[in-house]
């Protein structure tokens, strides 16, 4: 009797320890070049001002997915490349749609986050705690 406690509380500490070294976070999606419906300007401008809250918070995400149009926040010549670099310098993971920068001839315009297919895309999604779409 004596070792089936010890028994359940190995069991019980193993768990415990799953969830410390595999906690679930948050995924954010980008799919527009910019945030909400609006003129260009404007949403460009609300990415920025979003990403560079989330970077000054305490918290970050567990990864940012980007996809449709989004994949132009992670290019050359981005008005957001600074606070994305500076979120993946924090550990937060930066997906980029490779089909979507293919679509749009951006493949080597790329300067931050990493090519990823969908099934990389929806393999976060599922594995995230919450799901965030901008």
């Amino acid at each position: 009797m004596h070792a089936d406690k010890h028994e359940k509380r190995d069991r019980r500490d193993d768990h415990d320890d799953d969830k410390r070294d595999k906690p679930k976070r948050t995924v954010i999606l980008i799919t527009n070049h910019g945030l909400g419906h609006a003129p260009p300007e404007l949403g460009l401008k609300l990415a920025q001002a979003w990403l560079g809250l989330v970077d000054a918070g305490d918290e970050q995400p567990g990864a940012i997915c980007l996809y449709g149009e989004g994949v132009k926040l992670a290019c050359e010549g981005s008005p957001v490349l600074d606070e994305l670099r500076s979120l993946a310098a924090k550990r937060t993971r930066l997906l980029v749609c490779t089909t979507c920068l293919n679509f749009y001839g951006l493949m080597e315009q790329l300067r931050v986050g990493t090519a990823g297919s969908m099934k990389d895309i929806v393999d976060l999604q599922w594995g995230a705690k919450k799901v965030i779409t901008l």
